[in-house]
């Protein structure tokens, strides 16, 4: 059974920093293009960054660029969100998510949300002002 665990998540003032972890298990996490989804009140989900299978690519939403870094440690079977310089407006439920991808696909950094294939709970992300 495949699971995948936030945590991370709270409460910090506008300007502060978080790391959200993910830890997976049950799938084959080296093979696994990963991303970090995120759902405020009222808001459709948004896409927020997300890592190729091989590690070396990564893509952001623009309003997080230079801010947020993905990374991960396959070692581990963990998914990293660092965010910095969090504003209020980063306020939200934060998913993490893993999506099977082949050798040839290996470099290929997904953001759709309909293209993973395992979801994690969330973590809730809350900025005051």
């Amino acid at each position: 059974q495949v699971q995948l665990v936030e945590s991370g998540g709270g409460l910090v003032q506008a300007g502060g920093s978080l790391r959200l972890s993910c830890a997976a298990s049950g799938l084959t996490f080296s093979a696994s293009a990963l991303g970090w989804f995120r759902q405020a009140p009222g808001k459709e989900r948004e896409f927020v960054a997300g890592i190729s299978r091989s590690g070396v690519f990564s893509k952001y939403t623009d309003s997080v660029k230079g801010r947020f870094t993905i990374s991960r440690d396959n070692a581990k079977n963990t998914v990293y969100l660092q965010m910095n310089s969090l504003k209020p407006e980063d306020t939200a439920v934060y998913n993490c998510a893993a999506a099977l991808s082949t050798i040839a696909t290996s470099n290929i950094v997904i953001t759709e949300g309909i293209r993973y294939d395992y979801w994690g709970q969330g973590t809730q992300v809350t900025v005051s002002s």
